[in-house]
């Protein structure tokens, strides 16, 4: 099992994703938050020399195939064939008025996407004629001066952020990877996840061995402090992602679905502080790895031997260096 850590914003972008190369890490995430997520990205790619680099997520239905494209293999180039473009829908309210972009049909237009992406990458690799026409898209214009010369590394791989079973499938069937969003139990990843993964691979007639999943997990350990806090952190986003009723079958697996349309009432009344209150301890546990720190790696690997092919860790695992580094390795011998 590979082990991820990730980056946020500009500032020491270069140094931080030094950092975690050297200590061990096999990938680093970069999350379309408050700031670019490709950007820190070019840093980074300049200080590594190993380590995989990639967006966690880019909200794909912010851009268009094209401009999308073209970043992408810009940052293969620079980073030498390490990068991973992962990709997220986001949901309809961010989409139109955040972002002031159409919505409609998710699932069918993120496949599109990213087919027309690869048919743009495929044009610019080999030379072919660029005659992407689809439902949601449209591309058959590419002259030579737009083009870029093809990439010695080749198209970057494509991973998908989903939690519904139809967006699964669609990254079972067109991509290289699925980002398992953190509102996700081991229960709802083996009973839900794991099956639309595989109905989305024979589709496209692939196997298992083609495609990786990847998690960031809830932890709750460290010192007493730390913990306090990373327990604080997991109540708060639960409470969070479990008001969006996209997320709600997560949920309802567990017998919980009530709770979603208390958490989405009270979201619309800004209640959320009382929203982090409504995650009890059974929540808790279920959503996180709770563990001390010298047991962490033994606990991720025991939840997801079988089901995960890389980690991250949603939450500080511990301060302490050489602890990391150790789960970090635990982790990667175990897995």
């Amino acid at each position: 099992m590979k082990v991820d850590g990730g980056i946020g914003g500009l500032i020491s972008a270069g140094q931080l994703a030094r950092v975690q190369e050297d200590q061990g890490m096999d990938g680093l995430w970069s999350a379309e938050g408050g700031h670019d997520p490709f950007f820190p990205l070019l840093l980074a790619a300049q200080a590594t020399e190993r380590i995989e680099l990639g967006t966690g997520i880019a909200v794909a239905f912010a851009r268009n195939p094209m401009t999308t494209a073209y970043t992408a293999n810009d940052l293969q180039l620079a980073s030498e064939g390490r990068f991973i473009l992962g990709l997220g829908s986001q949901i309809k309210a961010h989409i139109e008025r955040r972002f002031s972009m159409e919505w409609s049909h998710p699932a069918p237009r993120m496949r599109e996407f990213i087919l027309a992406m690869r048919a743009i990458w495929e044009s610019w690799n080999t030379g072919s004629k660029l005659a992407f026409e689809g439902r949601f898209y449209r591309h058959t214009l590419m002259t030579p001066f737009f083009a870029p010369q093809p990439n010695p590394h080749g198209a970057p791989k494509v991973f998908l952020a989903a939690v519904g079973e139809h967006m699964t499938e669609v990254a079972g069937e067109v991509c290289d990877g699925l980002l398992v969003h953190p509102f996700t139990t081991e229960r709802y990843l083996r009973e839900v996840t794991l099956p639309a993964v595989e109905r989305g691979l024979a589709k496209a007639g692939r196997s298992r061995d083609d495609f990786e999943l990847s998690y960031s997990a809830f932890v709750i350990s460290g010192t007493d402090e730390e913990a306090a806090k990373s327990a604080d952190l997991v109540r708060r986003q639960v409470s969070f992602y479990g008001s969006t009723p996209a997320y709600r079958p997560v949920l309802e697996l567990h017998g919980w679905g009530d709770l979603q349309t208390e958490l989405n009432t009270l979201s619309k009344q800004g209640g959320w502080e009382k929203m982090a209150t409504l995650i009890d301890e059974e929540m808790v546990e279920t959503f996180a790895v709770v563990a001390p720190t010298e047991r962490v790696a033994d606990g991720i690997v025991q939840r997801f031997s079988g089901a995960l092919d890389r980690v991250g860790f949603y939450t500080n695992v511990t301060s302490d260096p050489q602890a990391k580094s150790d789960i970090v390795k635990g982790i990667q011998a175990a897995g």
